[in-house]
């Protein structure tokens, strides 16, 4: 088997070359970190649910017309995506207060938001990705006012889905962060969902008990990770409702 190149890892993926020009492979890790990379811990399964149900948003963004970076599953680890020019930024739409808006603003945890709220981190772990605003943006030309007007509609377009389709497995989208990267068509560009969408980047609470089924579990110790992932990725028809949660996968497909 041939080795691949090595791009880059983070925290909770690695990539590698794909074997078309173009192409990535994502390789999705165990790997659990929170508090900028403070508190860190490997959870066994968290890579493959987290592939699963990034395929499963992908592919629903997808079906409903909005463009992602996301190409097909290769196994129960990997995913193929296209190449593509990450903006540097977290974008972060808000439903509820919860996390560090309910810290700045002393707004108290499951207060309902007026409307969608989207804020901007430049993404820098250094810098602990700090906040920032579309004057910061524009200023140093991390993106243009075009790209801003587009990221916010692809960003709104993702909520519209999501909320839904949480609602109906009686889920609650609290909040969610999304990267957007630019891919290169001749001499056009488009704007397009990359990175991941899985339950590591989206706050999740059941509706009728406020039990949180995201990476809070790990932030404040309660529970287990895999099995508030699960418990999603049943809900969803991801897995069967009869399942274990995922622990030392062996199967490839």
């Amino acid at each position: 088997m041939t080795r691949r190149k090595k791009i880059y890892e983070g925290k909770a993926k690695t990539l590698y070359e794909g074997p078309e020009p173009g192409t990535i492979v994502q390789y999705f890790k165990d790997d659990a970190t929170a508090f900028n990379a403070e508190k860190k811990d490997v959870i066994e399964g968290k890579g493959v649910l987290n592939n699963m149900l990034s395929e499963y948003f992908m592919t629903g963004l997808g079906a409903v017309g909005v463009p992602t970076h996301f190409i097909k599953r290769l196994n129960m680890r990997e995913q193929l995506v296209r190449a593509c020019e990450i903006v540097p930024l977290e974008v972060i739409v808000r439903n509820y207060a919860a996390g560090s808006i309910s810290k700045r603003l002393g707004i108290e945890e499951g207060t309902a938001m007026p409307r969608p709220i989207v804020e901007y981190c430049y993404k820098d772990d250094a810098l602990g990705d700090p906040l920032v605003t579309e004057e910061h943006i524009a200023a140093f030309g991390w993106a243009s006012q075009q790209d801003m007007d587009d990221i916010v509609a692809l960003a709104l377009r993702v909520n519209d889905y999501l909320s839904g389709l949480m609602y109906g497995v009686g889920i609650r989208l609290v909040d969610f962060k999304i990267e957007i990267g630019r891919i290169y068509e001749g001499d056009f560009q488009r704007l397009v969902v990359a990175d991941e969408i899985s339950p590591d980047s989206c706050r999740l609470w059941d509706i009728e008990t406020g039990q949180k089924l995201d990476k809070d579990v790990f932030r404040r110790d309660l529970g287990s990770l895999t099995d508030a992932y699960t418990e999603v990725a049943k809900r969803l028809g991801v897995m069967p409702k009869q399942a274990n949660p995922v622990s030392k996968p062996t199967l490839i497909n």
